[in-house]
């Protein structure tokens, strides 16, 4: 169980962690708080979840200087 975790913690772009720093909330209340809604929403959470995700790396990208932008 302990490497599912690990797993999905590396590989979930780390929007809830980020969430839970700025909201001083532990990340497991996100995490379980976006489980549930998608499940009672019909997954109309992962598109905010997704689009989170996008805009975060987008921003790192943009602050390392490799993104490139092509006209």
């Amino acid at each position: 169980m302990k490497k599912v975790q690990q797993f999905i913690e590396n590989k979930a772009f780390g929007v809830c962690t980020r969430l839970g720093e700025l909201m001083d909330l532990p990340t497991s209340h996100i995490r379980m708080f976006f489980i549930y809604t998608s499940f009672l929403t019909f997954g109309s959470p992962i598109l905010l979840y997704m689009s989170l995700a996008f805009i975060r790396d987008l921003r790192r990208l943009l602050r390392k200087g490799k993104a490139k932008w092509y006209y």
